[in-house]
């Protein structure tokens, strides 16, 4: 780390451009029809379900009448062309009768597709996948879909040159998907809502390592090519799915806990700043002291060479950075393990839980590793000088007036701010409570900001309405003492 407590910020934390995904779907989407998810009809009128689940900033996100279990993703990729050969296997329970379901799925070509081992009509219309099964799947059924295709996925490309999806890199690939881009890698129902568990294999030449969220199972070679058998047995949003081909340097280590590490770095970022091997241990026991503990079964980083990229993604169990990271960054994607990866949002709209934890993750270290206090980078953000200050009273951190600005500095800056301002207004001791209660009661599960104030309000025996009104939901910059 630099003396200069900022430094690092300017030139190797990118983290905050990543705003420039949340936009394309909103505006070719239609808007979903909540009231079909909770009122199935009887078997014998039964009617499709819903395309979306009622997320008013991204309405045709994600998919009604059915909640996933799992994904068995099969992969088979080729650097040189950048094809991809893909089976999905998607095993879900039918929430309410279903002659005909959707899954979010955006270019590549679908072979063909089956449910319960019969074959299934599909068709495509947008960013949608339609099946229709042999027979209506009863409410309550279990049932497991497959579907085979192939082609080159696409990279979403934003209109001020943000990138998201399957994104090549100089020797490989790096699939990257908030808030949308895991859609064009595999089929799904990919709204944060439906969290599931995932095996995912990935075959590529001998030559290339294949990484993914979770622990390695295996890793098997044929002739010239070797697949690489990843597990994640914790649930997990789509958005923080991943895979990254390419040449890498690979340590694997465990804690002292004995929680497996991998981590891989890219050679030409291996003069990084920090030691990402020996840090990523390191940050992970310093944020079970606070936030409780670790939340997944596997921890780790991925260290790639795609500098125009732009930012970092709290992929889960092992955050992809773009280039190699100072600890700030190390500090906010490792903490977004608890906050959004493991709680994650019941909605976009609920973004700040994720963005603004993680931020005051910063600040925390920073005032416990001889920098600045959380107070100082408080104040340096209310009075504009802190370099990630710009921009955030343009709107309320709970409140984004848009898919477009779902991840804008108000999510970041001043969702920190309101962090800042309820551990002032309950002191230490109730603030660090509120915060492992949080990840403790909400592990693995989806929140909502509604929940945290209740949680709030109780741990602490306070109506803290006026505070939260002032710092989340006010558009108007508060007046501090």
């Amino acid at each position: 780390m630099t003396d200069d407590p900022h430094q690092e910020y300017t030139i190797l934390r990118p983290r905050l451009r990543h705003a420039a995904l949340f936009t394309a779907l909103v505006l070719t989407s239609t808007v979903a029809c909540t009231s079909s998810l909770s009122r199935p009809a009887d078997r014998g009128t039964a009617t499709a379900a819903a395309t979306g689940v009622g997320d008013h900033l991204f309405p045709a996100l994600g998919n009604g009448g059915y909640d996933v279990a799992h994904y068995a993703l099969t992969l088979d990729y080729t650097p040189d062309t950048n094809h991809l050969t893909g089976t999905a296997v998607i095993t879900a329970r039918a929430s309410q009768d279903l002659p005909r379901f959707s899954l979010d799925f955006t270019g590549l070509r679908v072979h063909d597709a089956a449910v319960d081992g019969s074959d299934a009509r599909f068709s495509r219309t947008k960013n949608k996948l339609t099946l229709t099964p042999a027979q209506v799947i009863g409410k309550g059924e279990t049932f497991k879909t497959t579907v085979r295709y192939s082609g080159t996925p696409r990279t979403i490309t934003h209109a001020d040159g943000g990138e998201e999806g399957w994104i090549e890199t100089d020797d490989g690939v790096a699939a990257l998907g908030e808030p949308t881009g895991s859609r064009t890698w595999f089929p799904g129902n990919h709204h944060p809502s439906d969290k599931a568990t995932y095996d995912i294999a990935v075959t590529v030449p001998s030559e290339y390592t294949a990484i993914s969220n979770g622990t390695l199972r295996e890793t098997r070679r044929k002739g010239k090519r070797t697949t690489f058998g990843w597990r994640a047995p914790e649930p997990m949003a789509s958005y923080v799915a991943t895979v990254a081909t390419g040449v890498f340097d690979v340590s694997t280590s465990t804690t002292d806990d004995g929680l497996p590490l991998y981590t891989a770095v890219d050679p030409d970022e291996a003069d990084g700043p920090v030691d990402v091997s020996e840090m990523v241990p390191e940050v992970i026991d310093w944020a079970s002291d606070r936030f409780g503990p670790y939340p997944f079964s596997s921890a780790g980083a991925i260290v790639d060479h795609l500098p125009d990229l732009g930012y970092a993604l709290e992929t889960q169990t092992k955050p992809y950075f773009d280039r190699a990271p100072d600890t700030r960054l190390l500090v906010h994607e490792l903490a977004h393990q608890w906050f959004g990866n493991s709680v994650t949002p019941r909605a976009w709209q609920d973004m700040w839980l994720n963005e603004g934890f993680a931020t005051y993750a910063e600040w925390l270290w920073d005032e416990e590793h001889g920098h600045r206090s959380a107070q100082e980078t408080f104040d340096s953000f209310y009075d504009g000088t802190h370099p990630e200050s710009e921009g955030i009273w343009e709107f309320p951190p709970a409140d984004p007036p848009t898919a477009t600005r779902v991840s804008d500095s108000p999510v970041y800056g001043r969702g920190a701010m309101t962090l800042h301002q309820l551990r002032k207004a309950v002191g230490d001791r109730t603030f660090f409570s509120i915060v492992r209660t949080w990840a403790r009661e909400h592990r693995h599960g989806n929140a909502d900001t509604e929940q945290f104030i209740a949680l709030c309000e109780e741990k602490s025996g306070r109506d803290l309405s006026n505070l939260f009104e002032t710092w989340l939901f006010s558009a108007d910059k508060p007046e501090v003492g």
